[in-house]
């Protein structure tokens, strides 16, 4: 953090200190076991010679050192497996201000010091974050100030702010006070940083036939390892969704306590990913969907995450899209097949028509169109056109339409297409749907 200077003379000045939790404390050192500095691997290929180790250690100090032995000799020696990791057993505090991601909580430990030789009064101290798009006030002691600060003295408190944007920031820091002679001065100093993406998620959507998948990569950008308490898809009221996860084999004693203690997913620094799957559901199936600037709205993420000793961190995405829908004015959709066909035997299908607009619309003729060069398996028996009425505005209506397989085996019905009665406008084509049509 950079601090910007201020003109003039002042008794008091700021000093922000960062309040972050400790790192651990690591060393690389090369180590060795010190059995091996006397004797080889092959030593015990012979027993006589393996039963003098313990004699030969003594002989060479290479037992176990005591408290009372302070001459670090052994600090190279590779006494428990624990040691070739580095850790040292102490934790080492900041030793910069470090770097600050969107999510996370920003700590700030403030001290006002009064550095003249006399004491200063009524001291009112503001605190503020100041973002391209906001200010945002902190600390304000402007109702009760601050009685006085001695000479050599100081004052002190926290701030936090829940990161919300990204880019610079600058937390302000101002006082008013009176001198040791009555005068009244105004202390402002800035202290400037940056604000980092600690991840970047990129999304992937998928529409199979009546299902929709989500895909949701999370790429870590930080220096430090994240572990992901949650990554929740919240959906919008129109769906409901469903966590799509490798099948994983355990007994039923670990999967129950998998479920009460979820392990979190580890991210790894610098560039680690992890996916997610989801299966979107529609809530309200077979009606129209919401539309918003011809995009479909899913829902967003909640992501929340830990570093290595537990600072949390929390990120919202914006509204996730789908693919643009394309709303039709008339719908067919059938409702109803028979699940026996037979050869050159009629059947009735059962079918939906509906109104998707805000208006009356029809009448309606449905046939069936297509290529005439082209012989059919499956044809309309009887009328070759079913004329409707007129349909009301969001409404719907069923009908049943005549047909006949002409084939044996696996069959299409295609080319049934839904026009107005008046000039022949098409306005729907019902899906192909595949029918088994047997013999007598």
């Amino acid at each position: 953090m950079s601090a910007a200077a201020t003109q003039g003379s002042h008794s008091l000045a700021f000093r922000v200190m960062r309040l972050c939790r400790p790192s651990f404390q690591i060393a690389n050192p090369l180590r060795v076991d010190p059995l091996d500095l006397f004797v080889g691997e092959d030593i015990f290929d012979d027993s006589a010679a393996a039963a003098q180790i313990p004699r030969l250690l003594q002989q060479n100090h290479l037992t176990k050192p005591t408290e009372s032995d302070l001459t670090y000799r052994h600090r190279f020696e590779l006494r428990n497996p624990s040691d070739a990791m580095g850790l040292s057993g102490l934790l080492m505090l900041p030793q910069s201000f470090g770097a600050i991601y969107l999510g996370e909580t920003f700590c700030s430990y403030i001290s006002i010091n009064n550095s003249s030789s006399f004491e200063v009064r009524d001291i009112t101290i503001k605190a503020e974050i100041q973002t391209e798009k906001q200010r945002i006030l902190l600390l304000d002691t402007s109702k009760s100030p601050v009685e006085t600060i001695r000479a050599g003295g100081r004052y002190d408190f926290i701030v936090e702010h829940d990161v919300k944007e990204l880019g610079a920031h600058t937390l302000v820091c101002t006082a008013l006070y009176n001198d040791g002679e009555g005068e009244k001065k105004y202390l402002p100093q800035f202290f400037k940083f940056i604000v980092a993406n600690p991840l970047s998620v990129r999304t992937k959507v998928r529409a199979v036939k009546e299902n929709t998948f989500l895909e949701a990569c999370l790429e870590n950008h930080t220096k430090s390892n994240l572990y992901m308490d949650q990554v929740e898809f919240e959906p919008t009221q129109n769906w409901s969704v469903k966590v799509l996860k490798a099948d994983e084999h355990h007994s039923e004693t670990n999967f129950k306590n998998r479920e009460i203690f979820k392990p979190p997913v580890l991210i790894r620094a610098g560039g680690g990913t992890h996916n997610y799957l989801y299966q979107l559901i529609s809530s309200t199936p077979g009606s129209t969907q919401v539309k918003i600037d011809g995009s479909n709205v899913l829902g967003k993420l909640q992501i929340t995450w830990r570093t290595n000793l537990g600072e949390p961190g929390r990120l919202q995405t914006q509204q996730i899209l789908g693919s643009p829908i394309t709303h039709k004015e008339i719908e067919l959709q059938i409702v109803e097949v028979p699940s026996v066909i037979v050869l050159e035997r009629p059947f009735l299908v059962r079918i939906n028509l509906t109104n998707q607009t805000d208006q009356k619309m029809g009448p309606f003729q449905v046939c069936l169109q297509g290529d005439p060069s082209e012989e059919r398996a499956v044809m309309i028996n009887g009328l070759q056109a079913v004329v409707l009425p007129q349909l009301e505005a969001s409404s719907s209506t069923e009908f049943i339409l005549n047909l006949i397989a002409i084939r044996l085996g696996v069959q299409k019905i295609a080319g049934i297409k839904v026009l107005d009665a008046r000039d022949n406008k098409i306005y729907d084509t019902l899906a192909d749907l595949e029918i088994f049509v047997d013999s007598d």
